[in-house]
């Protein structure tokens, strides 16, 4: 089949898809022998359209899997969708304009699920289109029966050994999702505030002067903390002191978390206003002040500021203050404050009964489960370790809120038991779903739990939900512990952590081998992340995909580091675009010379009369192969492409193909043969080592060139180049002469530039001055391929000494060239 004259990318993608699904290339073989290789793919949230962040990171787990298909292994490679949590519901409720509470717990979840539907397809279609080589048959939802049933036996597990509890207690609060978050939740925001001085006082009478960006909270105030060891303070340590404008007396105690230096010295314990207080109300017992209700507004304990918002109220106690005389300074300042990670609202701390995972207690073990896992790159795993040595709070697992996998228990109206289901209920909604069976009191009148997981407890379960855990096909035990988690380095936190959880806690080791850690795809002019809920950033991939290709699109992912971010840039994708089209030009080129199926049946490498720049081309070829593969091998699929592209456009397009063209097109030339298969071999092997990163046109090429002749459908089934052992592959002294031979060709295309000449144009001859024999020898061999890419009429060899060529020679001007590994050579051209 001869290649078409241009590559049509819409065309030749969308075939070759309709191929790859058709004949099941990417499909896991149960029953095979081959290593498995298996992928636990981040299932992305149903929270808006996909963007070129997603495209960025989703595509290095690809490359990834292609490269170890190619390899031999036996890919195991699924998609998820994460829609049973907040993300999803807070996406209805902005495309509805409506809160769940206001439609209705039943009319709200199906409107969810319909939703998830539709995104679902969205996310499948372009996932498609990027050329991820997903088996399409393992696929999951988080809110299917499957992660339903594997999610609330996770909780019951836990529950059972006793690493699942239920307290009243402080608990993070977003105001905005009326829920309770987990630490992992929360990020830090830098917002603009006011320091104030306000004035409380002591029994002396003399104020005592207290500053804090959040008088809202004073008629929560339950004590004054000062260091013990500032001195400003011991006179009145033990005496009680009054709060500005409410008026309760609180003691002023003394602790080392006070710290001297911020504001005052002292500072006001408020119920709550941060993780500081939290621990102050618990080591010193204090009392319990509730001012704030679920929607973050100030209680009737407030008194006249009752019903006020958290801002409103601020304002509004700051004004009575001043009236009041105990404003005693403000001051503007620049404030860290910790937000919901999906709204951005100011979290608070109210006390509420939630169900927790006991994490705090498990440190030493959950950091030695962190090292049996290889990161790359490896520093991602300070971030793992950072967040375990700091944890503060126990997992809340627990969410307010419509739409999710239901938290599956009663309690007994009777004696306050937890009731719990058997396993084989499972999944259950307790609210729909009576226990069966009474209490153990002999009740048997319940209160159903109403709180759903959060989506973490579910989507850490991901290992056994695509690992078909507890399924008849048995494929679980050739698949977990996972060979590869791929994700981003921002919810390492999140779902590396909560995963490791959950598989040392329910299988006692680490849930993957190797964790590969994305970076961001970042907006460019310093716009930051992007992300689905704060727009999607300037380019659509769609549109991005249809204007540089899908395999542009992977360029651009490709020339990244992993763990670093990267500017989304249509350069670079351009760039991708141009290399697509160069490798089908070349392509198209190269078609009518490479070796038929009977030429390779017959082919002894042996016997073949290879030119130096053929010899030196193989060399270079199995040098690429072997950094190419160390560094798939090492999970730096950029400098892969870097090896691989630098080798095609420098040594084979610009060099190489110059060097032989005339060989090529002359069969009476000597050394024709050899340049046809130093041609096919080394092309071939181009293609396999850039098909994971770029599928679409080297299968396409492949297909059309090189398929009868491998024996094999698709690039993607073929195996991975291997070093081959002999001289062309080892040979060094080749490796220094095609070096020379491109340097020769370089002075040569800059003497045509300088003397305004076409690239194309001939000279009348080259002149190499050289006393080494055996080169000169060399150099007369490679006669054919100097002429060729240099356009020379003739190749004249001097025996003489370079450098005094190059000094005493008045007529000519000589060029010193000095390769390594070989001897010092003077060149110089004459023109036609």
């Amino acid at each position: 089949m001869e290649l078409a004259k241009r590559y049509d990318a819409t065309t030749n993608e969308a075939e070759l898809r309709h191929r790859w699904a058709e004949n099941g290339i990417y499909h896991f073989e149960p029953t095979s022998s081959a290593p498995v290789y298996a992928v636990d793919t981040p299932p992305p949230t149903v929270s808006g359209h996909l963007h070129m962040g997603h495209l960025y990171s989703y595509s290095h787990a690809d490359f990834m899997a292609r490269y170890r298909r190619m390899q031999g292994d036996n890919v195991y490679y699924p998609m998820g969708y994460d829609d049973n949590g907040l993300p999803t519901e807070r996406l209805v409720e902005k495309l509805l304009g409506r809160r769940a509470a206001d439609l209705g717990r039943a009319a709200f979840i199906a409107e969810c699920l319909k939703l998830g539907e539709e995104m679902e397809g969205e996310y499948r279609e372009l996932w498609q289109q990027l050329g991820l080589s997903i088996d399409w048959r393992h696929t999951y939802r988080t809110i299917d029966d499957r992660a339903r049933r594997i999610s609330q036996w996770s909780f019951l597990d836990l529950y059972r050994q006793g690493l699942a509890y239920r307290q009243q207690a402080p608990t993070l609060w977003c105001p905005e999702c009326q829920t309770a978050i987990a630490q992992a939740e929360v990020d830090d925001l830098a917002r603009e505030s006011e320091f104030v001085t306000l004035a409380f006082t002591p029994a002396n009478g003399d104020p005592l002067p207290i500053a804090t960006t959040r008088p809202e909270l004073l008629p929560a105030c339950v004590a004054v903390f000062v260091h013990p060891e500032d001195p400003r303070y011991h006179h009145l340590l033990g005496q009680n002191v009054r709060v500005p404008l409410f008026g309760q007396s609180v003691p002023l105690l003394s602790d080392p978390g006070a710290d001297p230096a911020k504001g005052t010295g002292a500072v006001m314990c408020c119920t709550f206003g941060d993780v500081a207080d939290v621990g102050w109300w618990r080591t010193h017992a204090l009392p319990l002040r509730i001012i704030l209700d679920p929607q973050g507004r100030l209680t009737d304990a407030a008194g006249a500021f009752a019903g006020l918002t958290v801002t409103q109220a601020r304002q509004a106690i700051n004004t009575a203050l001043v009236e009041a005389g105990l404003l005693l300074e403000r001051k503007p300042v620049t404030q860290t404050v910790r937000v919901h990670e999906r709204c951005d609202t100011p979290v608070e701390t109210l006390v509420t009964p939630q169900w927790y995972v006991r994490v705090l207690d498990h440190k030493t073990e959950l950091l030695a489960a962190g090292e049996q896992i290889e990161w790359h790159p490896p520093h991602m795993q300070a971030i793992y370790r950072s967040w375990v040595e700091n944890l503060a709070w126990d997992w809340c697992i627990s969410r307010q809120r419509a739409f999710g996998v239901p938290i599956p228990l009663w309690y007994c109206n009777k004696c306050g038991a937890v009731i719990t289901p058997d396993d084989a209920q499972l999944p259950l909604d307790p609210l729909t779903t009576a226990p069966g069976h009474p209490c153990t009191c002999g009740g048997s009148d319940f209160t159903p739990e109403r709180d759903v997981f959060d989506t973490w407890a579910t989507s850490s379960m991901s290992p056994q939900i695509i690992g078909q855990w507890q399924q008849p096909t048995g494929a679980y035990d050739h698949l977990f512990p996972m060979t590869l988690r791929p994700q981003a380095h921002e919810i390492i936190r999140t779902w590396a952590f909560y995963t490791i959880v959950k598989s040392l806690y329910h299988f006692g080791k680490a849930p993957w081998r190797h964790a590969l850690i994305s970076g961001w795809g970042l907006a460019p002019k310093g716009m930051g992340k992007i992300s689905k809920s704060r727009g999607g950033g300037p380019l659509a991939p769609k549109r991005a995909i249809e204007r540089y290709t899908a395999d542009g699109v992977r360029y651009w992912a490709a020339s990244t580091a992993p763990g670093k971010d990267a500017i989304i840039s249509e350069e670079k994708m351009q760039a991708g675009a141009k290399l697509v089209n160069k490798l089908w030009n070349v392509a198209r080129f190269s078609q009518r010379f490479l070796l038929t199926e009977a030429e390779l049946a017959t082919l002894d490498m042996a016997t073949v009369d290879f030119s130096p720049a053929d010899r030196w081309l193989l060399a270079r070829m199995q040098q690429v192969v072997g950094r190419v593969t160390d560094a798939f091998a090492h999970y730096d699929y950029a400098a892969a492409k870097y090896e691989v592209e630098s080798f095609f456009w420098t040594d084979f397009a610009d060099n190489y193909l110059e060097m032989a063209k005339q060989r090529l097109y002359h069969p009476d030339r000597a050394y024709h043969q050899g340049a046809r298969v130093a041609l096919h071999q080394s092309f071939l092997t181009l293609l396999k080592l850039l098909a994971p990163l770029l599928p679409y046109v080297t299968d396409a090429i492949y297909q059309a060139l090189f398929a009868a002749t491998e024996q094999c459908p698709s690039i993607h089934m073929a195996r991975w180049p291997q070093p081959v052992a002999g001289d062309v592959a080892a040979d060094a002294t080749a490796l220094a002469v095609g070096e020379t031979l491109v340097q020769i060709a370089t002075v040569v295309r800059r003497f045509k530039s300088e003397a305004q000449l076409p690239l194309g144009s001939e000279v009348a001859a080259l002149e190499v001055a050289t006393l080494d024999e055996p080169w000169s020898a060399l150099l007369q061999a490679a006669t054919e391929d100097l002429k060729s890419i240099t356009r020379a009429r003739t190749l004249e060899l001097l025996a003489q000494d370079p450098q005094a060529v190059a000094h005493n020679r008045n007529d000519h001007a000589f060029v010193l060239l000095n390769p390594a590994n070989a001897p010092l050579l003077a060149l110089h051209v004459r023109p036609a």
